[in-house]
């Protein structure tokens, strides 16, 4: 919402009930052409894959194995070609929970890299603690 206030000029100044913008800015723009890029997460095989077949420019999957991967991906890309959309147009993303050993969330998340997945996206436990990071970007940065 606040990102529409601002508009397409330089800076914007809004007073209103719950919120106040002071020479608000918004740079770098987010993309807008044609539109912002649409992420759709989900694996409902009739709808949701679906929907993002025919808008998403991002689809992630929800937590799960990786044979559910394969397989919403798979009709994901019946949607895309019952639509005919290439599939290859559409980033795929894969949540990952971090469950203390950082090898192993590494290794989980390359699995999920080698069937297709562009991206994963890693749920830390809470409390969150910061130490676990740097151990956690080390292993993940090997993936790539």
């Amino acid at each position: 919402m606040l990102i529409g206030l601002l508009g397409p000029q330089p800076t914007t100044t809004f007073n209103g009930r719950y919120y106040r913008l002071d020479g608000a800015r918004c740079d770098p723009r987010p993309v807008q052409q044609p539109h912002p890029p649409l992420c759709i997460g989900g694996n409902g095989e009739k709808r949701t894959l679906l929907t993002a077949a025919k808008f998403a420019q991002h689809w992630n999957f929800d937590i799960g194995t990786l044979d559910q991967f394969r397989r919403t991906r798979d009709v994901l890309y019946q949607h895309c070609s019952s639509v005919g959309r290439d599939p290859g147009e559409i980033r795929l993303s894969a949540q990952v929970r971090f469950t203390g050993d950082a090898a192993a969330t590494a290794a989980t998340a390359a699995t999920f890299a080698a069937e297709g997945a562009d991206l994963a996206i890693v749920y830390l436990p809470v409390p969150y603690t910061a130490h676990v990071l740097e151990p956690l970007a080390k292993e993940l940065a090997q993936v790539r």
